[in-house]
């Protein structure tokens, strides 16, 4: 065992709700923009933090990330030994489970660490530890995803992270069931949910960006997609978006993690 790591997972026991196809959409934007970084490396290995009750997304996370590293290795950790075991079965080349927390068991420093829908389940206290910790646990030019998704992985809000801390905060939706963008307001990962107030960043970030939606209500008629499009384009003109059309396309926008960051005591 590494010296560092404790003898006894970090980390509480979540409700481990899972889906099968629940992360596609996190996964997409991992296998697009970190895939380059995947590929290059001698030992790529990921990790599906805290997957839940049944290994259903670390299985998916093996098959996506190897359409763009081959080579990659997924490893699905969960803090419930009887998830671990439950999971076994599943093992396959390039995919194994263990049990741990956030201590992350492992020799090999990951080149990513996906936990999504796990920190929900925290205090908003207790985020900038977590990420303090994971981000130290990734090998060099490593990412840490962050986020919060709906039961089926329509609506996801995701941060992005690197060693030295948070970078970009993305939101994902299948536009057809969209209403408006501020329905995304209920799953902001737990950085931000309880930040979505008057006066706060990513409050005045979401108001603006109902009301690119509404002004872009004509394009419509071309379909939910261009509707979208538009509106980020409009955003973009005020708040500092870096992605562009087609990631726009894929019901998708990201903007810098500063221009959102909580004001007051978080450190994250």
């Amino acid at each position: 065992m590494n010296p560092r790591t404790p003898s006894r997972p970090v980390g509480t026991v979540t409700r481990g709700t899972t889906n099968p196809n629940r992360l596609r959409r996190m996964d997409r934007w991992i296998a697009a923009t970190h895939g380059a970084a995947l590929r290059r490396a001698d030992d790529p290995v990921a990790v599906d933090l805290g997957y839940g009750a049944a290994p259903w997304t670390a299985v998916e996370l093996l098959a996506r990330l190897r359409g763009t590293a081959p080579h990659a290795r997924v490893v699905g950790i969960e803090i419930e030994p009887a998830r671990v075991a439950a999971a076994k079965p599943y093992e396959r080349e390039g995919l194994t489970f263990r049990h741990g927390g956030f201590e992350l068991p492992l020799t090999t420093p990951p080149l990513l660490i996906r936990a999504a829908n796990v920190l929900r389940q925290y205090d908003e206290d207790q985020v900038a530890g977590v990420w303090e910790r994971l981000c130290g646990r990734l090998a060099p030019g490593g990412l840490l995803v962050e986020g919060t998704c709906d039961e089926i992985g329509r609506r996801h809000v995701w941060v992005a992270l690197g060693p030295e801390g948070p970078r970009t905060v993305t939101f994902a939706t299948r536009l057809g069931s969209l209403h408006t963008p501020s329905d995304l307001a209920e799953r902001l990962p737990k950085a931000l949910i309880h930040r979505n107030v008057p006066g706060e960043p990513v409050h005045a970030f979401l108001r603006d960006f109902d009301r690119a939606w509404a002004a872009a209500a004509p394009y419509a008629s071309y379909g939910a997609r261009q509707r979208w499009i538009r509106t980020a384009r409009a955003l973009s003109e005020a708040w500092p978006v870096v992605d562009g059309p087609g990631r726009w396309r894929q019901g998708e926008l990201t903007v810098e993690w500063e221009a959102l960051a909580p004001r007051g005591p978080f450190t994250g």
